[in-house]
Order: structure tokens, then sequence, then C-alpha cells
């Protein structure tokens, strides 16, 4: 009996979640599926097999997987050089396997090496996407699919000129539905709402929806020319019949074994598909409240397996993806179970209720979208950041702007670049312990170096200035005795030093120096 109160209490406690992730992935779904170009149950197979299959094997307690915005390029121009859906399905499939493979050789240890500022500038960044991409759908201008999140349009416009073209296109309909769902968000975000018993038990992102639709059930009934259109509203296509069942799985074409392009589009796939990933989940990691770890390698697994099974049934690829996932931490998740339940309900909407789905207006789902940007990319993150020195705030800055007129991977590449800029730079400040206090019995100065306990390559140059300008006619001692390790490159320098110091008149003596173990000579 215990044991099934546990599991009532973790439904309980998970089931508010899941219905905010499942209404923000459902539209996501579709409009991802638009903006690759591919069928549109293709998107809708993605988020059922990421929330179901990948949300069962992952260990990660709070991301959401589905495809990703960050492939729609890959997919655009995958499917188009294959000139073959089926062909491309093959490639998700064998990207898949390389995901596995790259999960039992442990290479999700490079999600450890992502620095904690760029990281943090990744999830600023893209909640200042989600509020310049949904303030469009906001207001009923809707041209964009609705899950897009790149910068350079397909028609060669961008992110910035397709906000400004709203000022032409405003629907009254969908702003009054968005007005009155952004308004709703905020006082559900208050004290008031918050210590009342009642209406803190009731889901904001829910709440907001089923609003959505009974004012457009009253726009369609009492002022028509307010009504919002099904170009404004969930699009799921309807399901009728064994035949039509059929035609939606679409399965791999495995002649295309045969083409090389499939084994470089699986393997295009794979990379960006697990950079993406580890990138999620050590984001989504940051913002548990209980700072639970996600295991790289187990999570490498499970999207592996997931891309299989979604190849196989006609779905597009997988990765775990960092809107829904904050999504699901904003709306209060407490386990994995939301977004393997999230899964289930997108199953149970395409199956059995695509007609009320249809009637969700996509201001409402924009309204929610806007107001977890507006946590992600808070200004006191950026004022956090500025306080914590140049070394931090740079690399998150540089982030920031590089995502939002690039991409995700793009991004994370200049703001890592930059970091590494800063770590290089500290490195090359203190390798060692400088004493020169001491003078010897005939006069001259006595200068000791103790170098540190890592001493490596990055170490070189500051290394090598060091020794460079030490001054004539002294005696340096050279004490690797807090050292445990000194990489080959340090000793190659120390030992030049030591070599030709006479020159200078200058006296060396190592101690506790390993010997070099190359000197470059053949």
């Amino acid at each position: 009996m215990n044991s099934i109160t546990r599991i009532v209490r973790k439904i309980g406690n998970n089931l508010p979640s899941s219905i905010v992730v499942f209404l923000v992935a459902l539209p996501l779904c579709l409009g991802i599926s638009l903006a690759s170009g591919v069928p549109l149950f293709s998107g809708l197979i993605a988020g059922i097999v990421g929330g179901i299959i990948v949300g069962s094997l992952s260990k990660s307690q709070l991301s959401v997987s589905g495809p990703a915005a960050g492939l729609v390029v890959i997919v655009l121009n995958a499917v188009a050089s294959l000139g073959s859906f089926e062909g491309f399905l093959l490639a998700v499939v064998l990207a898949g396997i390389i995901q596995l493979i790259l999960g039992y050789l442990k290479a999700g240890i490079i999600g450890l090496y992502f620095p904690s500022s760029v990281i943090r500038g990744m999830l600023a960044a893209i909640g200042l996407i989600l509020i310049l991409k949904q303030i469009p759908h906001l207001v009923g201008f809707d041209s964009d699919a609705f899950g897009e999140m790149e910068f350079i349009q397909s028609d060669g416009s961008n992110t910035l000129s397709y906000l400004a073209s709203t000022i032409d296109h405003f629907y009254l309909g969908s702003v009054v539905v968005g007005g009155i769902s952004l308004i709703l968000l905020i006082l559900w975000d208050q004290p008031i709402v918050k210590r009342n018993q009642l209406l803190r038990k009731i889901p904001a992102g829910v709440l907001v929806v089923v609003v959505g639709v009974v004012i457009n059930i009253l726009f369609n009934s009492l002022y028509p020319s307010l009504a919002i259109g099904s170009n404004h509203l969930v699009s799921i296509p309807i399901i009728s019949g064994m035949e039509s069942l059929q035609s939606i799985i679409i399965t791999p074409d495995f002649s295309f074994l045969m083409n090389p392009n499939v084994y470089i589009t699986a393997v295009t796939l794979a990379i960006v598909a697990s950079l993406e990933t580890l990138l999620s989940i050590e984001a989504i990691d940051k913002l548990d409240p209980h700072k639970r770890r996600t295991p790289q390698n187990t999570e490498l697994k499970a999207q592996g397996v997931g891309n299989i099974v979604s190849g196989l049934l006609g779905g597009l690829p997988i990765t775990a993806v960092i809107v829904r996932g904050s999504a699901n931490v904003e709306a209060g998740a407490q386990s994995k179970l939301s977004a393997i339940m999230h899964g289930i309900f997108l199953l149970l909407a395409v199956a059995f209720f695509p007609v009320l789905m249809n009637q969700i207006p996509l201001a409402s789902l924009s309204a929610i979208l806007i107001m977890v940007g507006l946590k992600l990319t808070k200004p006191v993150l950026y004022k956090q950041q500025f306080n914590m020195g140049r070394q931090q705030f740079v690399p998150f800055i540089a982030t920031v702007i590089a995502i939002l007129f690039t991409d995700l991977l793009i991004g994370i590449l200049v703001g890592i670049t930059i970091g590494v800029f800063y770590i290089l730079k500290a490195n090359y400040k203190v390798p060692y312990h400088y004493d020169e206090q001491k003078h010897s019995e005939n006069g001259n100065q006595v200068i000791r170096i103790r170098l540190s306990e890592h001493v490596s390559f990055l170490n070189k140059a500051s290394l090598q200035l060091t020794l460079e300008h030490l001054p004539k006619n002294c005696e340096v001692i050279l004490d690797g005795s807090l050292s445990n390790e000194i990489d080959n490159d340090a000793l190659e320098v120390i030992h030049n030093f030591s070599d030709t110091a006479s020159e200078k008149n200058i006296s060396v003596e190592l101690k506790n120096i390993p010997q070099l173990k190359y000197n470059g000579v053949h």
C-alpha cells in the first residue's frame, strides 16, 4: 500500500509540469517538422519517442528530449543531398548507433569541460531568442514556423527584421489572448497567488491554455471578427482509419547503405546531436533546485536508443532540448516522470484528441515560452556575471551575443574559445612560487623558484619568459619538490635553461626535477 501511495504521490508531483511541457512541446514538434521540410508526424513521433523512450532510459531528472531546432538546417540539407526522406531516416538510425558507441566509449566526459560562464551565457541567449521569436506569434504573426530558432531565415530575413514586421501584422484576437495569457502568467508568479492554497495548485501554463481556448470559443460565438483562425492555432494532422495510420509510419530505406552520403549525414547528426544533448543536460542540471547531476555517458546511450527507434518509426533526430527542459523546471517538475508523461500525453493527443488540441491558440503557448525566456535571461544574471570579474563576464556575454546572431553550437564555440584564452592567461601568471629574498656567501642573489603541483604545457610561456629575464650573476634553485607532475614541454624549457645559464654567469641547481623524456633530437 505504501508503494502505491508513493507512486500516486510521484505522479501527482509531476502531473502539472508534464502537462505544461506537453502543451509547449506539441507545437514545437510540428513547427520543427515544418521548418525541416518533412512530414508533420515526423516531429510528433520524435517528441513521443524522446519523452517515453529516452525519458525512461535517461538518468537526467529534469531534461526533456525531442526534435531540436538546432538540427533543422542539417535535416534540410541532408534530405536534399540524399534525395529521399527514407534515406535520411536510415542516417538517423545510424546516428543513434554511433551515439550508443560513443556512450560505451565514455565520450560524454567532454560535457565536464564546458565552462560555467558559457553555460549561463547559453541559457541567457536561449531566453532572449525565445522572447524575440515568440513575440510575433503572441500577436498573431505566424509566417515563421513555431519552433524555429535560427537567426537567419530561409527567405533571407532574420530574427530582428521578422520582429520588426510584426508592427504591420497584428491580429487583434491573438493580441487579446496573448495579452491575457501573459497577465495571468505574471499574476500566478506573485506571492498573493503562491500563498493561496487553492490557486497555487492550478498550473499557470494549463490555466492560460484553457482560458485561451475559452476566449476563442466566445469570439467565434459573439465576435466573429476577432475569432482566431486555424492558421493561428495548433494544427495536428488528423488520423482517420488504418490506411492513414500506415501512411504516418515511414520506414528507412536500407538500400541507402551503399550511399556514402548516408554515413556522412549519420556522423554529422551524431556529433551535433550529442553536443547539443551534453550542453542541454549541463544547463538543465544548473537549473535543478536539487543540483542533481546527469551521467553524461548514460545520456548518450539513451539518446542513441531514442534516435534508433525514432528513425525506424519515421521520426526526426532527437536531442535533449533546452527550451522544453527549461519549461519543465519552471513548471515545477520533480523527476524524469514528468518527461515520460509528456511523451504519453503527446501520443494520446495525436491518437485520440487532435480536434481538441487544434483549438489551442498559438498566442497562449507563446506567452508560456516568453515567460520561460524572461526567467532564463533575468537582468540579475547579467549583473552577477559582471560582478564575478572580466574572466567570467566576457565569455558569458560573448556566448550570449554569438548564439543570438548565429546558432547554438557556433555561439558555444565562441564562448569556449574566449574562456580558454582566460584559462591560458591565468596559467601564464601562476605556474610557480617566486622567492628572491636570500643571498649567498659571496653576495650573489639567490632566487628559488618552487614549481606548482601541476606544471603543464600551458605554463611553458610563463616559465620561459621568467627564466629568460633572470638577472645575471645570480644563483637559481629550480625546486620541483611540490610537483606531482611536470609536463615534458616545461621540462624542456628548464633543462635548456640549465644548459645555457652559464653564458649569463648564472648557476643553476635543479632540485627534484626529472630528466627530460624527449629532447627532440633524432
